[in-house]
């Protein structure tokens, strides 16, 4: 359980990071303490369902429960755009022809 806070702490503050804006900044566009929203992205909070949704959607993020049968192909989906804390992974095609299939 630690490891999803941790990840989901991780994911929140890149995103305000990348937004550029301060945790203050945050803390006044949603009526959350500044010193809460440090807690949060330091995983020393239990996040409660209702502030994620608000800090997500505040961040232009949408909180979704997947079925992990589908995880691969929403992955795949958002590839594109790098999830905010996590690193681009280089992708790998699925076939790739060698030079003597190219050639017959």
């Amino acid at each position: 359980m630690v490891y999803a806070i941790e990840y989901l702490a991780k994911a929140l503050k890149a995103a305000r990071e990348n937004k550029k804006l301060s945790q203050r900044a945050l803390s006044q566009k949603i009526g959350m303490p500044q010193a809460h929203i440090s807690k949060i992205e330091n995983a020393a909070v239990d996040l409660r369902a209702s502030n994620l949704v608000e800090l997500a959607r505040a961040l232009d993020l949408e909180v979704m429960l997947v079925p992990r049968k589908h995880v691969p192909a929403v992955n795949s989906l958002i590839g594109s755009s790098v999830l905010p804390g996590t690193e681009r992974r280089e992708q790998v095609p699925a076939y790739r022809l060698d030079a003597e299939d190219e050639n017959g």
